[in-house]
């Protein structure tokens, strides 16, 4: 298989941030919903842009929503948020290897940047695409694409690594190789069932993956 480009989501593929996102989403429903939200409806939340989930909580408070939530998730990230095991070393030897490296994510720029920041993963992304920088988040292609545009790569050479359905489903729009990621907090039989290329059981496998 030839592969030169490897997009990455970032939260939940690359950096645990799940107990972070579910406790600033406990925080604004105890806050702002109409009643108690249990454990699993509010992983539901997970993945999809921000104001889309908030919109289910209340949807004629959306800002107010989050600007409560972001309040919350910044102010905790750093003590809840680490890399993923294998993580780190595996995109430092992609990187000496001469991969070109990205990240399509539906998070909000700042927040973002304070991950890779924390974890050192910054410098080894020269393309980070956001929910800032798109009309339509994935499952569309636009972010998939936007960021081969800006990496001077086809779809044909890229795969696309994600814990979530809309990644696998974003990379099969967009017309890349797809990998799922088995310690998703959806569970990978969630991603099994989109039939992505390959299921990572940790990050290093990708150097198999590419026959690195």
């Amino acid at each position: 298989m030839s592969i030169n480009t490897i997009l990455f989501d970032l939260d939940g593929t690359l950096i645990d941030t799940n107990e972070l996102i579910i406790s600033s989403f406990t925080h604004t429903t105890e806050q702002y919903g109409n009643r108690l939200y249990s454990r699993e409806e509010i992983m539901s939340f997970i993945g999809p842009p921000l104001r889309e989930s908030l919109a289910k909580i209340d949807k004629d408070r959306v800002e107010e929503l989050v600007n409560v939530y972001r309040e919350h998730n910044i102010k905790h990230h750093d003590e809840l948020v680490e890399a993923y095991p294998t993580v780190v070393e595996t995109i430092e030897i992609l990187k000496e290897k001469g991969y070109k490296l990205g990240i399509v994510t539906t998070k909000m720029r700042q927040t973002v940047e304070m991950g890779l920041k924390l974890t050192g993963l910054k410098e080894s992304f020269p393309v980070v695409v956001t929910l800032d920088d798109v009309t339509n988040a994935k499952p569309d292609p636009e972010p998939i694409n936007k960021a081969l545009e800006q990496l001077g790569s086809t779809a044909s050479e890229t795969l696309m690594v994600g814990d979530n359905t809309h990644d696998i489903l974003a990379g099969k729009n967009a017309g890349t190789k797809t990998a799922g990621v088995a310690w998703t907090i959806k569970g990978k039989e969630v991603l099994e069932a989109l039939e992505p290329d390959f299921m990572l059981t940790e990050m290093r496998e990708i150097l198999d993956i590419i026959g690195g």
